[in-house]
């Protein structure tokens, strides 16, 4: 029979360390992706806005507007939830640099389709 104080709970276990190259590189992807999105955008906008001669036959100004907004906002919603999975692979401490990368390519595939549907509306 034995009397006291009962044992100490054992220590939780220790987190693996946080890779600093890891969060670098995911960051940097991350940045990258916002940065040429929004140039893409500008791109865009000033494609729009300096069409100035579209004939009826060959040009379709509205289906090019729906075209590059749709792309722009699908890509926007890409980034976005890229960025969320990103974030939980990162807190989680596993690697976050894939999720970052395919976030990038993709929402660069959905601008490039965006200006290239607008391109195709518009006969250009």
């Amino acid at each position: 029979m034995t009397y006291g104080y009962p044992p100490n709970p054992a220590p939780p276990p220790v987190r693996p360390p946080r890779s600093g190259v890891d969060l670098g590189v995911s960051i940097t992807l991350l940045v990258l992706t916002y940065a040429g999105g929004g140039a893409a955008a500008v791109l865009g906008v000033f494609m729009m806005a300096f069409t100035d001669y579209c004939p009826p036959a060959t040009c379709d100004i509205d289906a090019g507007v729906t075209a590059a907004l749709t792309g722009f906002g699908v890509a926007v919603l890409i980034a976005v939830a890229g960025t969320a999975v990103t974030i939980v692979a990162l807190v989680r401490r596993a690697r976050g640099w894939p999720w970052a990368l395919g976030t990038m390519v993709v929402c660069g595939a959905a601008c490039a389709l965006a200006l290239a549907g607008y391109m195709t509306a518009v006969g250009g």
